[in-house]
């Protein structure tokens, strides 16, 4: 089966070009064309892929079964995001076992089933239990230190692709270089670092900053902190939470001009609560409700957000000044390529042809994931 879209493409520099794209499973041709037809106002993206999701459609990832996370996969898959991460967050080691077992299920399921109409489960992110008790945000008091038995049922966790953890815990640089020797791609997160212990983090084999500006040691002129890492040139890509709530609009332009288009990823950190009626749900360490415009704990703490990726890629255009290819590398190439799947998330001959299609006014027409358009 192979299939035609035709209008402004996104290129993986962030530049659009008008044309065309043939596929089949992965794009066979990308043509430039001077007349698109009836859909040349039309915007085709790579399906966005989202690294930190905690749960959406009343869905908690803590919670959730094999066939739950199927069925959230299937619901990110009809919001633009082709691929993702279910995100767990702090608790005890064993419930941490639990639902990476939960993960691991759901991926070796989306093996054996050929419907393609579902995000495709990257693998695990841990964001916790390894985490400053000084930035736990809406997380419990159960940190650990990452060293001893702790990190090694971490570390033998399989599925195991992405961990947030705070560098400066005793134990954490040597956590760092075992991990990223494990090809588990480590993120410096919920942490009171200072500038030093962040670049050192780095220097360790750190490659990710996790939700820039939320809990994490306060930018200051004379303690610059973590945040100056995160906002310096760096092999450590900063992911931002794009719902305007967050991280302001200023500041959202800020991290672009200091990082460029290439040291950016979108992420959602998004939770059960987004697109639900629900009015509460636990998160974290406490009852969590949705209020001005995130879901908050009692005392007003953030403790996700419940934005589509596609609603935070429409924030960064509408509201932080970035162009609509841009926000494509933010929310799909870049992503893509830190956690080595550098076959999605860009168009260009013999990648999947994970497609997104977007009118002018960003509104989401049709998805395509490897190359079959979702019912």
């Amino acid at each position: 089966m192979s299939g035609k879209l035709s209008g402004r493409i996104a290129r993986p520099d962030g530049s659009l070009i008008r044309g065309r794209i043939t596929f089949t499973d992965r794009i066979t041709a990308l043509e430039p064309a001077s007349d698109g037809g009836d859909n040349d106002q039309d915007y085709i993206l790579p399906g966005f892929v989202d690294l930190q999701v905690n749960g959406s459609h009343g869905i908690d990832v803590m919670n959730a079964s094999a066939d739950a996370l199927a069925t959230l996969s299937r619901h990110l898959a009809r919001e633009g995001a082709t691929a993702w991460m279910p995100t767990a967050v702090t608790a005890p080691i064993e419930k941490i076992a639990q639902v990476h077992e939960s993960i691991a299920g759901a991926i070796e399921n989306s093996r054996r089933d050929d419907s393609a109409d579902a995000a495709a489960i990257l693998g695990m992110h841990l964001e916790g239990p390894f985490i400053s008790p000084l930035r736990l945000g809406a997380h419990p008091a159960l940190n650990l230190e990452p060293r001893a038995e702790a990190l090694e049922r971490v570390l033998a966790m399989n599925s195991l692709r992405l961990i947030t953890l705070a560098p400066e815990l005793p134990g954490g640089i040597d956590a760092i270089r075992r991990l990223a020797a494990r090809a588990v791609i480590v993120s410096i997160g919920h942490t009171n670092a200072t500038l030093e212990e962040a670049n050192a983090a780095v220097t360790a084999g750190a490659r990710m900053f996790t939700h820039l500006f939320n809990a994490m040691r306060p930018l200051n002129h004379r303690d610059p902190g973590v945040i100056a890492a995160a906002l310096a040139p760096s092999p450590a890509l900063a992911a931002i939470i794009p719902d305007g709530v967050h991280v302001h609009p200023a500041m959202l332009r800020l991290a672009c001009r200091a990082r460029g288009i290439d040291g950016i990823i979108l992420v959602t950190d998004k939770v059960a609560l987004a697109k639900t009626s629900s009015s509460e749900k636990n998160v974290g360490r406490a009852r969590a409700t949705i209020r001005d415009g995130a879901a908050r704990l009692d005392d007003g703490t953030l403790a996700g957000s419940i934005i589509s990726m596609l609603d935070g890629v429409r924030v960064m255009v509408e509201k932080a000044g970035v162009s609509i290819g841009d926000a494509a590398v933010m929310a799909a190439t870049n992503p893509a390529n830190l956690v080595g799947a550098g076959d999605r998330g860009r168009i260009q001959v013999g990648a999947r042809a994970d497609l997104i299609v977007l009118s002018r006014a960003l509104e989401l027409k049709s998805v395509f994931i490897s190359g079959r358009p979702l019912g």
